[in-house]
Order: structure tokens, then C-alpha cells, then sequence
């Protein structure tokens, strides 16, 4: 008792901490061989010919393999169940290559030096082909995605999504005041500290096994059998221990190939990319170019909003397809707005494919509708939070879109909270200064979703059961990235069962021992699989006690779980004591397995208020003081939740001000391809952060709780561009608001018809 609210440490702190933790290309494993990749220069190439006769002459050199000896099953990275169908363009080695770090073979050697050494000896003949890296570009390369055949065209939109709900004319023409802004935000990258990795090995029973770092097991063995041709079921997969994510290690990269290596020359093998490779070969968030045009009323009601908006996929589809409709879906849950257009697209570009980064899409579509919003009340002269608290929806909205239910939306209380904290009225209205240095103040709202409801696929199973020592093993496919999932998870069914955090084993997932799951995405961990394993828990309880009562001789009703014990008025028998005497008795040890389908997808609201300092020399933004409130339902573990807003105000620091991929517009190139040249929000850059929790509780989710980690960042870089905005009475819309950027947004207003000194 007394676990959830508590504010307890990881489960796995003390090994990671300590350097006792093994991941994915940690630790020896006997015949290990490794595998080593060579990507392509070019942004679009057809292969010509590959001479690997001198990398197979190189000592230690096991094999080469490219298109043309290996499968050219089309598959698509982003599928989570095997008979998805998903656009699947993709081929592990495919004979044209479509963006600068696409695959163009693969050496196995016996070690990782022997392989990377040898694939620089690989002699290939490309055909150069024109490559298409821009919005206008990809805009006029239309056409069907795929052939009459039905092999992928490329060409665009991929996907498109659309929604026209109430009559936005009548509320363009009824407004007092209309704004349109565009805003375009950039590519930017997961960071993880560890890099991409994977090994697999063959079974004694003729299967692959396949240990990856990744965000869902069952998505993993999904992919790799499209990829190889093959039935799941020859493939089983362990979850190792992650290093970090956020979203990147969502869709498998190099786990095809490893098994394919596995499987074509019966050794353990080992694939690992450098920190270069993990920038150009892997995945990125999706840029955007959108426009919004706003429809106020003169007492603030938003009356219609008109969206367009072209999302970047890269060059394969990926999950990119779902990018339009999900940014639909985040947007229509902020704000009651009467009436909504909305027109967004995917599109193909010769870059680096997109994919999943916190969010996955939420960041994009809050940044254009926030930036807008408060140019929108700057235009109509309406405060910010004031215009915010106007429109935010309430509890028991329902959204325009999917006609769900939002819950117990407390984003109105996120804003009014945040606001009297952060002393919203008195430095909003302080003046910016004249000086080098200016500064201002900005506030952002943000929602997202908790899990994939009404997918039909949004269930979870767990299994609970006593083990003989008085602990309880947990059996589900969590996957935690390093956010400490498990450990709410662990938390939540020592509550129900009366345990201390480590009388509960938690396991890992692994195909053949747990249930199908959807794995970490959509910010499900907690209000999906959390409540799966408190509806077991709470199965568990009921034979616990029913257990007991007999070893007690009372009833059943009147046995309490509390401390590791069941108690029954005078008498209590520890769980480990209650093992020994079921055993002695040929009486199996209690267990309970629930599987647990959603039937909501409440939203999840923050309000976020961000200081910065401008030094209008330089054009340096400086973020020095920050507030973040969250609508978290309840807070299973407080301490969890502040280090997930901690960690997600730094991404969407570097999100509004540093991070850019950078591709090069002519030659397709990564400017962004090491730490070197690709800027994060570090130490130094980090703000004072306050963080405030709205804990008014969600009935479907466990213990009221509902989802935090990936609403963490979504305001963050609106907040901040919007407060850069105040500070310089600017109208900065392009992220990241690099100092070059900010210098040239000064100069253009020094030389605004009007100004001070303009001609």
C-alpha cells in the first residue's frame, strides 16, 4: 500500500547506475560475427555495379551481400502486427537508392574493425538520378502511390487527410478579426545516447532469435518477417535494455538485415551504426510548412480556423502515411472551434525517412497552431492566456474529428494555475527593455492523446502471479525506453496487492513468453497497459485472499493484503509463508491473467510559460526561466513525472532554438550528421524549471492516472518562439529561431517602411 504517489526510484537505477547493466552490444557472445553497412553518398541513385572481390579478400571477412543476393520483399518499418497493410517500399538493399545514407550493402566479418574496413573496399557504379528535395518539388511529382502492378511509384501525396466540420466561410466573414500565419518547422533528430544496434543468432529449433533495443517486440518480428519473407513465427524476439529513444527505435533499421545474416550463415551476428551512421541512416522527426488563418470574434471566440499543412516523410513511407490524420486528430483537442477546415498531406522527398520522435506529430501541428494563435491575439490585441482560457475545451468535450470524448480535460486549469504562478499579468505587461538585451514572456497550451482507441487493436494482457519467495512476476510486454516505465507500471500492482516495488519481477518483453501488445507509442504505457496490470492485480488480490483465508481459517472477506502479508482480524500469514503452505498442500501457486481492450482515448492538457533574453547583437535566445502544468490525471510517481517534463522542456528547447537536421537543398546531403554539427539543448542552455501538476483524476485510467511523457515537450518550442516574439515585437514563424535568423528578423523590421532610420 502506499505505492502509487510515492516517490520511488527506478527498479533498475542501482545496475544502470553502477555499470552492471548489459545492452544490446554489451558482453561477449561466443562466434559472434559483425556486420557493417555501406550507405549511399547520393540523395537518388540507381546501382549500377558492386566489385566486392577486394573487401572478400580482406582477413576475417565472412560474405557481402546487396540487392542483388539478398530478398527484395517490400516492407514498410512502421507496421506493429504482421498482416498490417501498410505502403511497403522499402527493401533491405534496394537496386535504387533514395536518400543520402540508403542502404547499398553489407559486409560481415568477424570483427566490427575487419567489416567496416572491408565495406570502404566495396567498388559500386551509380547512376546518378535527380532527386527531389523540396515542398515544391515533391508537389509536382504527382501521382498514384503505387503502379499498375502495385509496386511503390513515389509519387505524391502519399496519404492525405481532410476534415470540414461547421462552415468555416460564414465564420471567416463573421469575425472582427481574421490572421494568417505559415509556419515551418524543421527535421530534427532522437539523439539517444545509445545508437542503433541489434543481434541475432539461429535457435536450437531453427528459428532466429533477435535481441533489439526497441519499442515493441511483436512490431520487430512483424517487419522482419515481411522483409525476409517469412512467418513470424520462425522468429522470436527479446527486448534488451534501451538507451534511450524517444521514438527513434520505434520501427526496426537494422534488425532485417541482422536476422537475414543470422539466418543466411547459422552465426551469432552483431550490427551496430556509429553516431554518423545513427544521423543518416535512421529516422527523424518530420518537417512541416503549414498555414493557419484564424477567425476571432470580438470577445475572443475563435469562429473558424483554416488549416493546410505538407508534412516531409523522407524518402519512404514509414508510419509518415498516418502523420496528416494524427496531427488532425491532436489538433481538433485543444480548442472548441465551431467550425474547422483542415487539408494536410505527405509527401516523398529524397531525404532521410521520417518516423516517430515524441509526439509524432503533436510538435509540428501545436507549433504552427500556438505561434498562430498568439499573433492572432497580438493582431486582435487580446492577451494570451485570456484568448487561450476563451477557447480551451472542458471536461467531457467531444472532438469533431473521431466524436470522442476528451475526459476530464483540464487544460483551463493548466492555463489559470500556471498563470498566477508564473505572475503572468505583471511580466507580460513589463516593458521588453531598449537596450541589447530584451525580454519577454510566452505561454503555449498543449493536448495529446493516451493511446490508439478506437484502434480495435488497443488491448493489453498481463499475467500476475505469486512466485515462491512472496514476490509477484509481472508477464507483459512492457518496453521500457529509459523513462522508468516499469517502475510505474511495478508500482501499480504493488498497490493493488499490498507489496513493497520489489517484491515485484518484472519481466522482459519477449515474444514467446508475453501476450501481443502494441508496445510504448501513443503514450499508452501508463493509462493502457497500466490499468491492464491493475485490473490483474486487483484478480490476483481476490484469489490471494481466497488463498489465505484457508491457511487463516476466516473468511475470505475479511482477509486484507498490506506489508507482504495477509491479515485476518488477529491472525496474518507473510505471502512467502502462504507459498510454502500452497505447495505443501499440491496446490498451485495463485495466478491471474486479464486482458484489458480501451474504450476511451481521453486528452492529456499542459500550459507552459517560458522567459527568454534576447541579445539582439548576436541574436542569442536565452530561456532563463521556465513553468510547466500538466493534466496528469494522478500521478503514479511523482518524481517520474517532473524528470519526464525536465527532459522534454530541453527537447523542445533545442526543438525551438538549435536542432535542424540541415539537409543540404542542392545535394541532399546531412549537415546535422554528428554532435559536432548538430546543436542540442545542453547544461548551459537549460532554464530554472517549475513544474506544477493538476491531479483532478481520469475515471478510465489506473488510479485516475492518464498519459505524461510525450505531452512533455509538444509546447515547449511554441512557448519559447512566442516569448521571443514579445520580447522583440517580432514575427518569428521558422524553427528553429537560429541567431541568424533572429539578427535577420531585426534587420528586416529596421528597414520596415516606417521604422526608425528606414529609407
Amino acid at each position: 500500500m502506499g505505492q502509487v504517489g510515492a516517490r520511488a526510484s527506478l527498479i533498475d537505477g542501482a545496475v544502470k547506475v553502477s555499470g552492471r547493466l548489459h545492452f544490446t552490444s554489451d558482453g561477449p557472445m561466443p562466434g559472434l560475427a559483425h556486420g557493417a553497412l555501406l550507405l549511399s553518398p547520393h540523395a537518388h541513385a540507381r546501382i549500377v555495379s558492386l566489385d566486392a572481390g577486394a573487401a572478400l579478400a580482406q582477413p576475417g571477412v565472412i560474405g557481402v551481400w546487396w540487392h542483388e543476393n539478398t530478398p527484395q520483399n517490400g516492407y514498410n518499418s512502421a507496421i506493429w502486427v504482421e498482416d498490417q497493410q501498410l505502403l511497403a517500399d522499402e527493401r533491405m538493399f534496394p537496386p535504387v537508392l533514395r536518400h543520402v545514407g540508403d542502404r547499398v550493402a553489407v559486409v560481415l566479418a568477424e570483427t566490427a574493425a575487419q567489416a567496416r574496413a572491408a565495406a570502404l573496399l566495396l567498388d559500386v557504379r551509380y547512376q546518378q538520378l535527380p532527386p527531389i528535395l523540396s515542398h515544391a518539388a515533391a508537389l509536382a511529382h504527382l501521382g498514384p502511390t503505387t503502379d499498375a502492378g502495385g509496386a511503390p511509384s513515389f509519387r505524391n501525396p502519399v496519404q492525405t487527410a481532410e476534415l470540414d466540420h461547421g462552415d468555416v466561410e460564414a465564420g471567416l466573414a463573421a469575425a472582427a478579426h481574421v490572421s494568417r500565419i505559415r509556419v515551418r518547422t524543421p527535421r530534427s533528430h532522437h539523439c539517444a545516447i545509445e545508437t542503433h544496434a541489434c543481434r541475432a543468432w539461429p535457435e536450437a529449433d531453427g528459428r532466429i532469435a533477435i535481441l533489439s533495443p526497441c519499442q515493441s517486440v511483436f512490431a520487430v518480428q512483424a517487419v522482419v518477417a515481411q522483409a525476409l519473407g517469412i512467418g513470424a513465427e520462425r522468429l522470436h524476439v527479446i527486448k534488451a535494455p534501451i538507451g534511450g529513444s524517444f521514438g527513434g527505435k520505434a520501427e526496426p533499421i537494422l534488425d532485417p538485415v541482422c536476422a537475414f545474416l543470422a539466418l543466411q550463415t547459422g552465426r551469432a551476428v552483431q550490427m551496430e551504426l556509429s553516431r554518423h551512421e545513427t544521423f543518416i541512416a535512421t529516422r527523424t522527426r518530420s518537417a512541416i510548412d503549414g498555414q493557419m488563418t484564424i477567425a476571432l470574434a470580438a470577445d475572443g471566440r475563435i469562429l473558424a480556423r483554416d488549416v493546410d499543412v505538407t508534412v516531409d516523410i523522407g524518402a519512404y513511407c514509414t508510419g509518415g502515411g498516418y502523420l496528416p490524420g494524427s496531427m488532425l486528430q491532436r489538433m481538433v483537442r485543444l480548442y472548441a472551434v465551431p467550425a474547422e477546415r483542415y487539408r494536410g498531406r505527405a509527401i516523398y522527398t529524397n531525404t532521410l525517412p521520417s518516423g516517430a520522435f515524441r509526439g509524432y506529430g503533436s510538435p509540428q501541428i501545436h507549433a504552427l497552431g500556438e505561434i498562430a494563435l498568439d499573433l492572432a491575439a497580438r493582431d486582435a490585441d487580446f492577451d494570451p492566456v485570456a484568448l487561450r482560457l476563451r477557447n480551451v475545451v472542458g471536461p467531457g468535450a467531444i472532438d469533431p474529428w473521431q466524436h470522442l470524448d476528451l475526459g476530464n480535460a483540464r487544460g483551463g486549469d493548466c492555463l489559470r494555475r500556471g498563470a498566477a504562478a508564473f505572475g503572468w499579468e505583471a511580466r507580460r505587461a513589463a516593458p521588453a527593455g531598449q537596450g541589447r538585451f530584451r525580454r519577454g514572456v510566452g505561454v503555449a497550451a498543449a493536448t495529446h492523446i493516451n493511446g490508439c482507441f478506437p484502434g480495435e487493436d488497443e488491448a493489453t494482457t498481463a499475467t500476475l502471479g505469486l512466485m515462491p519467495d512472496g514476490r509477484v512476476s509481472l508477464i507483459c510486454a512492457l518496453h521500457d525506453l529509459g523513462c522508468g516505465s516499469d517502475t510505474t507500471i511495478a508500482q501499480i500492482a504493488a498497490e493493488v496487492l499490498g507489496l513493497q516495488l520489489p517484491d515485484i519481477a518484472v519481466t522482459t518483453a519477449d515474444t514467446d513468453t508475453c501476450h501481443y501488445d502494441l508496445g510504448t507509442r501513443a503514450s499508452r504505457m501508463t493509462y493502457i497497459v497500466g490499468e491492464a496490470v491493475r485490473q490483474t492485480a486487483e484478480a490476483l488480490a481476490t484469489d490471494l485472499r481466497g488463498a489465505a483465508a484457508l491457511a487463516l481459517n476466516a473468511a475470505p472477506d475479511t482477509v486484507i493484503l498490506a506489508d507482504g502479508r495477509a491479515v485476518a482480524e488477529d491472525h496474518a500469514i507473510a505471502l512467502a509463508d502462504l507459498a510454502r503452505w500452497l505447495t505443501g498442500r499440491g496446490t498451485a501457486l495463485p495466478q491471474a491473467t486479464r486482458t484489458h481492450r480501451a474504450t476511451a482515448n481521453p486528452g492529456s492538457y499542459a500550459a507552459h510559460f517560458a522567459e527568454v533574453e534576447v541579445d539582439t547583437l548576436t541574436g542569442r535566445v536565452q530561456v532563463t526561466d521556465y513553468l510547466a502544468v500538466h493534466d496528469v490525471g494522478r500521478a503514479i510517481n511523482p518524481m517520474l513525472v517532473e524528470g519526464q517534463i525536465h527532459g522534454g522542456i530541453q527537447i523542445g528547447i533545442g526543438y525551438a532554438l538549435y536542432e535542424d537536421v540541415a539537409i543540404d537543398p542542392r545535394t541532399g546531403k546531412v549537415g546535422g550528421d554528428s554532435f559536432a554539427r548538430y546543436t542540442i539543448a545542453n547544461a548551459p542552455e537549460m532554464p530554472s524549471i517549475r513544474v506544477l501538476l493538476v491531479e483532478e483524476g481520469e475515471p478510465t485510467g489506473p488510479f485516475g492516472a492518464k498519459a505524461l511523457g510525450e505531452i512533455a515537450t509538444i509546447p515547449v518550442a511554441p512557448a519559447v518562439v512566442n516569448a521571443v516574439n514579445h520580447a522583440l515585437a517580432a514575427r518569428l514563424t521558422d524553427l528553429p529561431l537560429s541567431p541568424e535568423r533572429v539578427v535577420q528578423a531585426l534587420v528586416d523590421r529596421a528597414r520596415a517602411p516606417g521604422a526608425p532610420g528606414a529609407p
